[in-house]
């Protein structure tokens, strides 16, 4: 049953409830508080298992009221304020967490974790691995905390699908979102896209960079206490914590959430580096220790996640086939995973383009001159080994665009920014690639579907209040893969 958006409302009054006048909600009904300000994440689904994120916090509310930066750049005065005193902030604090969790319908056969302990260290983070999953089950699950001397907190809830197994014919519904700044959320709850997916009632939900700005939103984070503010307060939005309480997720960091625009290794912002931001990024995102992956929803489709910053070559560095984003060993993973699949439909969701195209100016992605030798390797590849049943998702860049590469015929769907208020920056419609060319804030939602003995993909890009803006279906015979373009 698809989410509608009447429920979603009563769901995120819920969470306003749970963390926003948490304290007064509780004494009147007489129930615990909730210090998990900063939610649930759960992330890496498969067949079989999951990472639940969890964080005990001090508070059971963000810091609604708390002093507001609105100046960017390198300031003195955000390094000298203190932390908690920021608006947004959920400082943390040491104690314990659980996980208990069962099938749908099935309480009886709940399972509870061992207590972790959480401190300063962890930024008072514990990540769940839970194993010993059913496939294509839908599992429930509670947070709950604990901290010495103190009566037991309120538990948080939370929900996700594990994926169906390799062989099993099934339809799968996802969204792909990227690029959302904290002023541009075009709600004092968070932005509009979040109650926009969770009414598709998606599988699951790809996180595709640039999910905080380090360098673009005040204050700037030149501090890793500062880094840690920008994860606090977006993530403890009403909106974003009811659905990705709700929804499993797969998470991808691109510059802005590593460090600074168009970053690479061994950089510095202020005092913030390029390797603390990978470390900081691995506490916030459930998403193992892998940077790039692969994982398979049925017999139909499988996904890859790559990542193009902790291998990539500088960028001014100049262009040949030394020059790498992806770096020789994921490329080589790559390659050798696309082409042992036999998923029906086939993936790759980028935190960047392949295909484009992109601004003259930029020159950090695999559309541009300045990575064109390894660009052009990919898709030739691409185009040479999988040329009908492979499909490019990309973030970073703030306008939607269906395009189609004129000498590969390599198909990508770029997603768009998170809102409106932060769409912008295209070179504008270029007919030799575009089918489809937008500039507005939404989402991609994706409906695999099962025809017995046929198999549809259908890619719809969205407007921000989830009204599709552009539609395009492929189909294959499951046993010859034909793509109809």
């Amino acid at each position: 049953m698809q989410t509608s958006r009447r429920n979603f409302l009563q769901g995120t009054v819920a969470t306003a409830a749970m963390l926003g006048n948490v304290e007064s909600f509780a004494a009147e009904t007489n129930t615990p508080p909730i210090y998990q300000a900063t939610g649930l994440r759960i992330g890496e689904v498969t067949s079989d298992s999951a990472i639940v994120w969890t964080r005990l916090t001090q508070q059971a509310t963000r810091n609604n009221k708390g002093v507001v930066f609105t100046k960017r750049g390198k300031s003195e005065e955000a390094k000298n304020t203190p932390i908690a005193s920021i608006e947004g902030a959920c400082p943390g604090q040491p104690g314990k967490i659980r996980i208990v969790y069962w099938p749908e319908a099935e309480t009886h056969q709940a399972i509870s974790t061992a207590w972790e302990n959480v401190d300063e260290t962890g930024d008072f983070i514990h990540q769940f691995p839970l194993k010993g999953l059913r496939p294509q089950t839908t599992y429930h699950l509670r947070s709950e905390t604990s901290v010495t001397d103190q009566p037991p907190h309120g538990a948080l809830t939370g929900s996700f699908r594990t994926a169906p197994t390799p062989e099993t014919p099934s339809p799968v519904r996802f969204c792909v979102m990227t690029c959302q700044g904290y002023p541009d959320r075009d709600h004092p709850d968070g932005h509009p896209i979040y109650p926009a997916m969770q009414a598709k009632d998606p599988d699951f939900i790809s996180l595709t960079g640039d999910l905080v700005y380090y360098d673009n939103d005040a204050p700037s984070a030149m501090t890793a206490d500062l880094a840690r503010l920008h994860w606090q307060r977006m993530f403890s939005l009403p909106r974003l914590v009811e659905t990705l309480r709700n929804t499993s997720t797969y998470w991808l960091k691109d510059d802005h959430d590593t460090l600074d625009d168009d970053a690479w290794p061994g950089q510095k912002y202020g005092e913030f580096t390029f390797a603390e931001g990978q470390k900081i990024y691995q506490q916030q995102a459930p998403s193992g220790s892998q940077s790039y992956r692969t994982f398979r929803w049925g017999q139909d489709l499988q996904i890859w996640l790559t990542d193009g910053r902790d291998f990539r070559s500088p960028n001014k560095m100049k262009d040949g086939p030394s020059k790498t984003i992806w770096g020789s060993e994921q490329k080589a993973w790559f390659k050798r995973t696309v082409a042992a699949s036999d998923a029906t439909w086939k993936v790759l969701i980028s935190p960047t383009p392949l295909v484009g195209p992109d601004r003259p100016s930029k020159n950090d992605n695999h559309s541009n001159a300045g990575f064109s030798h390894e660009g052009n390797e990919i898709r030739q590849w691409l185009q040479k080994n999988v040329p009908n049943n492979f499909f490019v998702v990309c973030g970073d860049r703030h306008w939607q665009y269906h395009s189609v590469h004129p000498e590969t015929g390599v198909n990508e769907f770029s997603v768009g920014a998170a809102s409106n208020s932060h769409a912008g920056g295209t070179p504008g419609r270029n007919p030799q690639y575009h089918r489809f060319h937008k500039v507005q804030g939404g989402f991609l939602n994706v409906l695999v579907a099962d025809h017995a003995d046929r198999s549809s993909i259908t890619f719809q890009l969205c407007d921000v209040d989830g009204k599709v803006s552009y539609e395009r279906q492929f189909e294959t015979d499951r046993t010859i893969p034909k793509g109809r373009a």
